[in-house]
C-alpha cells in the first residue's frame, strides 16, 4: 500500500510564506499527476495546483502568483511553495498523486493557518 507523508503546514501571518512536501512511500508504479488541494471549514475540496508528467502545471485563479508546485521523480515527491499567503488560503491541505493506471492516492491533510 502506497502511503503519502505531506508535512510543512503551520501558522503563519498573513504575507507570510510556507513550503508543503509530500512523499509517497514507495514508488507507485509510475506517477502521472500530482496535485494539491485543500478543504476550508464548511467548504468544498478544491484543486489548488497540479503538475503533470510533462511538466505541465494548473493552478487555481486564487493562487497564481503566489504559489508554485514542484515535483521530484527521483524522490516521488511533490511540493507546494506557498508565498504572499491569506487568511483566505487557510485549509487543510491534501497532496494526491495519481498514477498511469489511474489509480489515486491522496495524503492525510497538513493544516495550514494564515492568521495575525
Amino acid at each position: 500500500q502506497v502511503q503519502l507523508v505531506e508535512s510543512g503546514g503551520g501558522l503563519v501571518q498573513p504575507g507570510g510564506s510556507l513550503r508543503l512536501s509530500c512523499a509517497a512511500s514507495r514508488s507507485p508504479w509510475s506517477i502521472n499527476v500530482m496535485a494539491w488541494y485543500r478543504q476550508a471549514p464548511g467548504k468544498e475540496r478544491e484543486l489548488v495546483a497540479s503538475s503533470t508528467s510533462i511538466g505541465a502545471t494548473n493552478y487555481a485563479d486564487s493562487v497564481k502568483g503566489r504559489f508554485t508546485i514542484s515535483r521530484d521523480n527521483a524522490k516521488n515527491t511533490v511540493y507546494l511553495q506557498m508565498n504572499s499567503l491569506k487568511p483566505d488560503d487557510t485549509a487543510v491541505y491534501y497532496c494526491k498523486i495519481t498514477n498511469f493506471r489511474g489509480t489515486s492516492y491522496w495524503g492525510q491533510g497538513t493544516q495550514v493557518t494564515v492568521s495575525s
